[in-house]
């Protein structure tokens, strides 16, 4: 598959799960803003897409990160995001969602593992993230994150040159 066939449209997200249910395949979901891809965000999505069969990448808007982050963010547009993510072997499926939470991506995905990283606990992710997976039959992961790489570490570095 070509990697923007690994871009799947808002409007054909359903379908795209119903075709990796019916297939049997373990879908396995994450999502983030990707903004500028770096160390921490390959080894985690790796490490998320060896959770099951497939990984669906929930990509946050630029509309959502400018809320979520800031008018300064993201730095790269949703789309360059998009196809930056689509183009890892890791990756199955990449799409791009408009609300600064999770849930609608994750009621229509419903993945049946969403992996989130981070230092936290299960019980500390969004309660309505995680009804929408349990509702959905799904577990949720938490995935410890690759100590000194983050986007705002590397902004904050570029920032020093």
């Amino acid at each position: 598959m070509n990697l923007r066939g690994k871009i799947i449209p808002w409007n054909q997200l359903t379908a795209w799960r119903e075709a990796v249910r019916s297939s049997g395949r373990k879908l396995v979901a994450t999502n983030g803003c990707f903004d500028i891809l770096h160390a921490g965000h390959v080894t985690y999505l790796a490490a998320a897409r060896d959770q099951g069969d497939a990984l669906l990448v929930g990509l946050n808007s630029d509309t959502s990160i400018r809320d979520l982050k800031g008018s300064d963010r993201p730095i790269n547009s949703e789309d360059d995001r998009a196809l930056v993510l689509a183009a890892l072997e890791s990756v199955d499926g990449v799409c791009i969602f408009q609300e600064r939470g999770a849930v609608r991506f994750l009621e229509a995905a419903r993945p049946d593992i969403y992996v989130k990283g981070g230092d936290y606990t299960v019980d500390q992710l969004p309660p309505d993230e995680l009804k929408a997976v349990r509702d959905g039959g799904g577990e949720i992961r938490v995935m410890p994150g690759v100590p000194g790489k983050s986007t705002t570490a590397l902004l904050a570095k570029i920032a020093r040159l």
